[in-house]
């Protein structure tokens, strides 16, 4: 008979494997220490094929919950995460955020005092129940009781993050030699929703469709099969084949754009001020697919919104060739400026990376301006090459990208290739994802930093109009001057730094294998006049 800690903590680590959890992420901590010994005799008694555990060890828990994110991106099941109690379970709070908002299955089970310690001066004793709030459904955990808590999975199962709090008490450590893991429950076969709404549109109407992230391929199969042109983020999971414009964006300030008289849009678009320009007008009619998240609702009136949106058959050619012809033009106009730039510019380096990524590839993007300059630089990409380009857009924060990189590529260990590109405050903001310990897993991933020794987006903004220039780098450009080879070696992390396109070809040519960081160095007081220029390379 084992201590009543040691039992629940087995029960809650059941529970997840009968919810198919196969990916766990620990941050160290005493009172969750049952749950991790748990965790560790599951994960050395089997593999997670075979209903086991692949653990993985985090000294900090916000790296910990955006490690446990990007495994969960990239994979079939939800990721757990655990951790001790504290101000160590608010650290998940921008994951549990991200995850809710993008619609990501993650489990988050903190370690609390017995109930009978809140409201004192208990070490480590805070208001746990319910701290993700909205976030995540909260189910208070103080008995080994399988069918409640397998109730509680299956009630939220694969829609959102929920948190499981469980109530540890002394002793903590297991008083046996240890544990099999047990027997691992059925998951029962979830009920069969509603059925699907769907609608069937008339062509007639000039129409394009716009692909926010995670979109998916029914974005591009609807765009083919009626002939319209594809406006698809790069993260939308399906910028591929012949109907995707590249420069979309550009073209959507010009007449082209002013032509457009009905949207379609799937997933969630979040890079393009054209693109919510456009799904604002009062003349243009807005179809909506559903989307996942915490507020699926749109920021933007549509006529509609339903699950599936098909069409009768194809419209007339001429609309879709007339957006390929302007797109071939403008992008040979933007492959003709950037060339002729002196230094390296971050729209190529998004490129180069874009380029190098392989069939059957991966690449993780960052948020702000990497993001945006991939979105103009995305190489064409054929349908069915299984390349995966993913980013944290739910909430769109710069918050753990290093870390969800490295999630993702170890939750894709099959990718022939796995890149990250981000800025350098991006890049900074979550250097403890590169520390990992000696037993730990290291995927074979590139990092591409682009450093322009500061947050350049916002001198494309508002407030990088001249009026400000006395106060800007203050409170918007921060420049740091940080030496990220040395932060990189302090790591063990392999560094190379390049300031020219053939280098970057060469160094993403040329893999060193495990994780790697390639730093390249563009201008940043060139930024905001760069983009006008590039916007005007399309009449308004």
């Amino acid at each position: 008979m084992t201590n009543p800690s040691t039992d629940l903590a087995r029960t809650v680590v059941t529970a997840l494997r009968g919810a198919g959890v196969r990916e766990v992420v620990i941050a160290p901590g005493s009172r969750n220490a049952p749950l991790s010994f748990a965790l560790y005799d599951v994960a050395r008694a089997g593999t997670p094929q075979a209903h086991g555990l692949r653990l993985h060890t985090r000294m900090d828990e916000r790296t910990a919950g955006f490690l446990a994110l990007g495994l969960a991106k990239v994979g079939v099941q939800p990721a757990a995460v655990v951790c001790t109690s504290g101000t160590a379970v608010a650290h998940l709070l921008p994951a549990v955020m991200e995850a809710a908002h993008a619609g990501v299955p993650l489990v988050v089970v903190t370690a609390d005092r017995p109930a009978r310690l809140r409201g004192t001066g208990a070490n480590q004793t805070t208001d746990q129940v319910g701290i993700f709030r909205s976030f995540a459904p909260t189910l208070d955990v103080a008995a080994a009781d399988l069918d409640e808590l397998l109730a509680f999975l299956r009630t939220h199962e694969g829609v959102r993050p929920v948190h499981l709090n469980v109530q540890l008490d002394d002793p903590l450590l297991p008083d046996d030699d240890g544990w099999d893991g047990g027997d691992v429950p059925t998951w029962a076969v979830p009920a069969v929703g509603p059925p699907l709404e769907r609608v069937v549109l008339e062509p007639g109407p000039r129409t394009v469709v716009v692909a926010g992230d995670d979109a998916g391929p029914p974005a591009r199969v609807l765009a083919e099969r009626a002939g319209w042109p594809l406006l698809a983020e790069p993260s939308s999971g399906c910028r591929t084949g012949d109907h995707v414009v590249r420069t979309y964006r550009l073209l959507l300030s010009g007449e082209l754009g002013r032509r457009v008289e009905r949207v379609v849009v799937h997933g969630h678009p979040t890079l393009s001020r054209p693109v919510a320009r456009l799904l604002a007008r009062d003349d243009v009619e807005v179809v909506s697919a559903r989307q996942r998240g915490r507020w699926a609702e749109r920021p933007f009136s549509v006529a509609r919104e339903v699950d599936q949106v098909d069409v009768t058959g194809p419209d007339d050619p001429a609309w879709l060739e007339a957006w390929r012809e302007a797109d071939r033009a403008t992008s040979r106009g933007l492959d003709r400026f950037l060339a002729a730039e002196r230094d390296l510019t971050p729209y190529e380096v998004a490129g180069a990376v874009s380029r190098a990524l392989p069939h059957g590839g991966l690449l993780f993007v960052g948020a702000s301006n990497p993001v945006r300059d991939l979105d103009l630089m995305v190489a064409r990409y054929e349908v069915g090459g299984r390349r995966k380009v993913i980013a944290n857009r739910g909430l769109a924060g710069i918050d753990g990208t290093i870390s969800s990189a490295i999630g993702a590529a170890l939750g894709r260990p099959r990718s022939t290739r796995a890149m990250a590109l981000m800025g350098d405050v991006t890049f900074l903001h979550d250097t403890t994802g590169l520390f990992l310990g000696p037993r730990e897993e290291r995927p074979d991933l590139t990092i591409v930093v682009v450093n322009d020794d500061g947050g350049s987006i916002f001198a494309t903004l508002e407030q990088g109009a001249p009026e400000h220039a006395d106060r800007f780098d203050t409170l918007f450009g921060t420049p740091h001057g940080v030496d990220v080879a040395s932060l990189c070696a302090a790591a063990r992390v392999p560094h190379l730094r390049v300031t020219g396109l053939p280098e970057l070809e060469q160094a993403l040519a040329t893999p060193n294998g495990g994780i790697e960081v390639v730093e390249a160095r563009v201008r940043r007081d060139n930024r905001a006049e760069l983009d006008a220029k590039i916007r005007a390379l399309v009449l308004p």
